[in-house]
Formats: C-alpha cells, sequence, structure tokens
C-alpha cells in the first residue's frame, strides 16, 4: 500500500530519516519502533505530507505521492493521527464525526442558502452513518458529550472513528496507546483489529508498548539513526541483537526487549 524509497528529511546539518526504504503491506497491520531520536515521527510525517522530503520517493499503491500536502493525500484515502488527540473540543462526539467528511454542500455559502434541501439529505446521510460508527466503536454513552470533557483513551478511539468516517485506505497511528489505561487501551487495540479484519484498513503504527505491538503488529519494522535497521515478526524483532543493541547501546547476553520500552 505505501512503499518508501531512500527517503531523506534533513534539518540543516541533522539527518532525522537517512535513506529509509520499507514497504508497508495492503491488508496489513505495522509496526514501527526504534529508540528515541530514530526518525520514526519525521518519516510518518513525511509520508503524510507534513514535511516535504530532502530526497526519496514515496508511493501510494503505485502512485508517486512525494511532497503531496495532507488534504490532498486525504483525499486519495491517506489519513495520520497523532500521538496528542486533536477534536473539536466544543462538539459533540457525533457533531465531531459528522463534520469530519469534507466536500459537504453546506460548507459553502451558496450551498447553504440555494441547496438546503441537499444540504438537510446529507446532513440526514452522515447522522446515520455517524450512529453506525459510535455503535461499532462502543462510544454510544458519550455520543451527545462534548469531545473536550472526554478521556485521553476516549479521544482516541474518537480519532479512529472519524477515521472510519473519511473512508481512508491507510491510517498511520502515532502512539496510540499514549497516556491511555489499560482498559481502554483493550477497547483500542479490539477496534483497530476489527477494523482490519472485516473492513480491510491498512494500518501503519508507531508505538512505545511492546505488548501492543506483538498483540497488534506483524511485521514490525525497526529505525535506528534515521535508516531502517532490521523488518521481521515480533518475536524475532524482540529477540533481535541489532534491535536489542539499538535500544540499550549495549549488547545483552539474556536478550529481547521488555514489555514496555521506548520507540
Amino acid at each position: 500500500m505505501i512503499r518508501v524509497v531512500d527517503l531523506h528529511k534533513h534539518f540543516g546539518g541533522v539527518r532525522a530519516v537517512d535513506g529509509a526504504s520499507l514497504n508497508i503491506g495492503k491488508g496489513a497491520i505495522t509496526g514501527l519502533i526504534g529508540p528515541n531520536g530514530a526518525g520514526k515521527t519525521t518519516l510518518f510525517n513525511v509520508i503524510a505530507g507534513v514535511y516535504p522530503p530532502t530526497s526519496g520517493r514515496v508511493f501510494l499503491a503505485d502512485e508517486d505521492i512525494t511532497g503531496l500536502r495532507p488534504h490532498q493525500l486525504y483525499r486519495r484515502g491517506m489519513v495520520r493521527t497523532f500521538q496528542i488527540a486533536h477534536e473539536f473540543t466544543t462538539l459533540t462526539v457525533l457533531e465531531n464525526l459528522m463534520a469530519s467528511v469534507g466536500n459537504q454542500t453546506g460548507e459553502s455559502l451558496v450551498g447553504a442558502w440555494l441547496h438546503r434541501g441537499r444540504v438537510r439529505e446529507e446532513e440526514a446521510r452522515l447522522r446515520g452513518r455517524a450512529e453506525e460508527v459510535i455503535e461499532f466503536l462502543n462510544l454510544g454513552e458519550v455520543a451527545d458529550t462534548p469531545a473536550g470533557e472526554l478521556s485521553g483513551g476516549q479521544k482516541k478511539l474518537l480519532e479512529l472513528a472519524r477515521v472510519m468516517m473519511t473512508g481512508a485506505k491507510v491510517v498511520l497511528l502515532d502512539e496510540i496507546g499514549a497516556g491511555v489505561n489499560r482498559t481502554l487501551l483493550r477497547s483500542i487495540s479490539g477496534a483497530i483489529l476489527r477494523l482490519n479484519i472485516h473492513h480491510g484498513y491498512t494500518f501503519c503504527l508507531i508505538e512505545h508498548d511492546m505488548d501492543l505491538v506483538s498483540l497488534l503488529c506483524d511485521p514490525v519494522i525497526v529505525m535506528a539513526e534515521g535508516k531502517v535497521l532490521v523488518e521481521g515478526s515480533p518475536v524475532d524483532v524482540r529477540s533481535d541483537e541489532r534491535v536489542i543493541e539499538a535500544y540499550l547501546g549495549s549488547r545483552s547476553r539474556n536478550g529481547g526487549l521488555g514489555t514496555a520500552g521506548p520507540a
């Protein structure tokens, strides 16, 4: 679904991404891990159009999307979430979902005045779709709650709900488990699995929690110093000496990574 070829992103003399190449398979949940400063978030930002690359290419399916902006990628079915959720704080959960769909007739002054019937039909259709998404993600108890009053975990579920409303093909998730309690984390991971298995979503996620990575992801891609260090199954990656050295700065005879190492 995504192919990255010899990607570089430099900030002055800092090579945040330094020749990274990787593939994110269609229908997979791919994990992206590595020690702090490995270049993971910068790589995400280049793929998602937040930063233009210094050099290299990014492809979505067979289309070269290098340098396209986030709104252009949104129209092609790619969305990115952030470690800190971004919601319309004063709108309810239901209203957030209805507002997340672009190109609505009522967005323009002319459309709102001259096509009121169409606006009402669109809003009714969007409301029905939003209610289906809320039921799918078990958000019914907070459907009428202003999004700014949600917990951190509920806001992450709201991010997934907004993704569902967009009809995205591929989703980049940045630390979906950050600051989330274990109960809600199970709900989030379950939602990701259901979206992947039953709706065919392709995910790539940056995550700190190695238990969550092991549960959700195969393959796992490890970055270090702006490059792809190794790729493999969660079991193979956690016991790979190169990965252990990248995280700990030294080789470990005992092997393996902890359940929640830095990513």
